[in-house]
């Protein structure tokens, strides 16, 4: 494994490295830990990782990565930056053949992100988006349960994440996270909503399979002198007739990283949130409410969340593991390649470069419905997994 990011403050960067290591299938071995060639050498020491493959830029990385022999060089590398800097980083290792772990959202805006598709589209790479909430055990249960036809025709899908770290302006004072997200010319046109309403417009997408056809969303700022958004609601029409509503939060007091999916079918619904990730509510009139537990060996869990599980039943698994189960699947890949064995390309378990280009569509139709009074925009990619 290299890293780009992950330096000394960093948080996402940590989860990477400790989530890709997590079932020893990896080693970190290199990083661009920072473009202050300095500060990544200071930052080498925290990761194991030794001082000479410790680069002060991704682009020193890839070209002395390159030069060792296969043995030695890197496999892959995640990208743990802010999303101004996601498609410069992912292009090239692409171009240089190493495959790629990006963060979400996968680039700047749409234009790069389509780019990015015809790149990966016309290499042999493994390229995967890390929207982590993917896979959690149980949602990948409620997946599989919605992929059999358990609830029916879906005719609902509300997703809502929210936060409230951001209910004052702490991007003025030294918090790092806060002032790249809430910074236009680093986060993008979008500010919750790039951030966290991905999140939550994704997983949606990956636990039903609807298609979306149009969105439309109106856009808040609450926080006087912030520059994007830190509230707003977006409602979903979807293929199948079914609607989908996505609300994004960061300035709700006490919240802290609520994100919770509710679905409707014609048989039944679920209820799922990340701050009791272990628990999944199925509900079916006249009958009583269901709560699933993550419980490998069990009857009711499908084979796919049985094997996204590490621990047995009863001993909490979360971000971690979640984050650890796009890397395996995108190991299992990386494994294939190195044999020269086809792999999938589209339709993978983890989330991947064409799931990148919906989110980033999703991103820009949500502003553009905004500033156009909340109108109705197109949100059917023809890159969009099916």
């Amino acid at each position: 494994m290299g890293i780009v990011g992950g330096g000394l403050g960093s948080f996402i960067g940590r989860v990477h490295t400790m989530a890709a290591g997590l079932d020893h299938r990896c080693t970190l071995v290199a990083g661009a830990f920072s473009s202050d060639p300095e500060k990544s050498k200071k930052t080498a020491p925290t990761y194991g990782v030794e001082e000479s493959r410790a680069y002060g830029s991704f682009e020193a990385m890839l070209d002395a990565e390159s030069r060792l022999p296969a043995e030695d060089r890197i496999d892959f590398i995640s990208i743990t930056t802010p999303n101004h800097t996601h498609y410069e980083i992912a292009k090239a290792a692409v171009e240089a053949g190493f495959n790629v772990i990006c963060d979400k959202p996968m680039t700047f805006d749409l234009a790069q992100a389509e780019a990015l598709l015809k790149t990966v589209e016309n290499s042999d790479v493994v390229f995967a988006l890390t929207h982590n909430y993917t896979g959690y055990p149980m949602i990948r249960q409620a997946r599989e349960m919605i992929k059999a036809g358990e609830l029916g025709r879906i005719n609902a899908i509300r997703s809502q994440y929210i936060q409230g770290w951001l209910a004052e302006r702490v991007e003025e004072g030294d918090h790092k996270q806060a002032a790249w997200r809430t910074d236009p010319a680093k986060s993008g046109v979008a500010g919750a909503f790039g951030d966290i309403a991905t999140h939550a417009f994704n997983l949606g997408r990956y636990v039903t399979g609807e298609l979306p056809e149009s969105v439309s969303c109106h856009l808040k700022t609450f926080v006087e002198g912030r520059r994007l958004d830190d509230y707003g609601t977006a409602v979903i029409r979807y293929q199948n007739g079914a609607l989908g509503t996505v609300t994004a939060s960061q300035i709700s007091h006490g919240r802290e990283n609520d994100f919770e999916l509710e679905v409707d079918g014609t048989l039944g619904s679920l209820k799922w949130r990340q701050e009791s990730p272990n628990e999944m509510v199925v509900r079916k009139n006249g009958q009583p409410h269901q709560v699933y537990t993550r419980s490998p060996g069990s009857e009711f869990m499908k084979p796919l969340a049985e094997a996204s599980c590490r621990l047995p039943a009863g001993h909490p698994e979360g971000f971690y593991g979640a984050f650890s189960n796009i890397y395996a699947a995108a190991f299992d890949d990386i494994a294939l390649r190195a044999q020269g064995l086809p792999f999938e390309r589209r339709d993978t378990v983890y989330p991947n470069v064409y799931d990148g280009v919906e989110g980033m569509l999703f991103i820009e139709q949500c502003v553009a419905s905004h500033q156009q009074n909340s109108a109705w925009m197109p949100l059917s990619h023809p890159a969009a997994r099916r």
